[in-house]
């Protein structure tokens, strides 16, 4: 036999090869593949699901704005009046990042402006305005909140969503709405802190929706640890308030998304929210699922 000669190799298919250089990895890939379609199709139909609800019951009731809610003097938004303690601990502050406790009490104009959003006849001008001492850190800096803001309210399921109103971002002059982000302390001088619940809240006489750095830090129990669903709930609960949806709303449908006006701070389930609120009317054994937005289904 000829030492020099070679035994002839066998030919390695390419699927061999494939295993022959990845080796369990050739096996956990497509594993990995099908598992993936398999989550975006959960997510999709979940998502579908979640958003089918009748618009009646959810969309805001148009016939209840005050368009002149500006005029007002007193807070909107925030509760008040006297709750037994027992009732708060479904609107406790979630565990979380840390936030400024107390700032300056004066505010600075995020600069920037744009153009119109919504084709509504009512054209609201807003500022997007921090706090000062507030530490910036905390939530992100002036440039993600704004960003926020505006990316929030020019969403076709925001206010815009039913024609009726748009929005337009100015830099100078005077506002119809100042959406600002204030300190916990400061949001309690003007919205009041009969109840011992940190809240945001619209403040007619100076036209400033407040909305509480610990909320935007922090969230709510009830979105789950949700904070970007969260924050556009909050910017669109307050504005709400802005443009003139004095009152807040129950769950009007068992296992339906809430009603933006309903004070999701505080719990989507009637008997969590009627306790901060006596007066209101609605079936106490309603739950809603969180929602953010005044037309979800657009």
């Amino acid at each position: 036999m000829d030492r020099d000669a070679q035994p002839e190799r066998k030919k390695q298919s390419t699927l061999g090869r494939f295993v022959a250089t990845y080796g369990w990895r050739a096996y956990a890939i497509p594993v990995l593949v099908v598992l993936t379609i398999v989550l975006i199709v959960v997510t999709v139909r979940d998502s579908d699901n979640a958003a089918f609800v009748p618009a009646a019951d959810v969309n805001p009731d148009a016939a209840s704005r005050n368009t002149d809610v500006s005029k007002e003097t007193k807070p909107i938004g925030a509760p008040s009046g006297n709750i037994q303690a027992a009732s708060l601990p479904a609107g406790t502050l979630p565990a979380g990042g840390p936030y400024t406790q107390k700032g300056r009490e004066t505010y600075h104009v995020v600069p920037g402006a744009g153009k119109q959003v919504g084709t509504g006849q009512q054209v609201y001008t807003y500022t997007v305005e921090v706090e000062n001492g507030v530490n910036a850190q905390d939530f992100g800096g002036d440039r993600t909140f704004a960003k926020m803001v505006d990316s929030t309210l020019a969403n076709p399921r925001s206010w815009i969503g039913d024609g009726k109103v748009a929005f337009r971002r100015i830099a100078a002059g005077e506002p119809d709405l100042r959406i600002t982000l204030a300190s916990p302390a400061t949001a309690r001088e003007l919205c009041g802190y009969q109840i011992q619940l940190e809240t945001s809240c619209f403040y007619p006489p100076e036209k400033r929706v407040t909305l509480n750095e610990a909320r935007w830090v922090r969230g709510a129990l009830s979105y789950q640890g949700d904070d970007l669903l969260y924050r556009q709930y909050l910017i669109n609960h307050e504005t709400g308030h802005g443009i003139g949806y004095e009152a807040h709303e129950p769950c009007k449908e068992n296992g339906a998304l809430a009603p933006v006006m309903m004070q999701q701070s505080f719990g989507v389930a009637n008997s969590e929210i009627m306790a901060l609120d006596p007066d209101m009317r609605a079936n106490r054994g309603y739950v809603c699922k969180p929602n953010p937005w005044p037309f979800p289904n657009r």
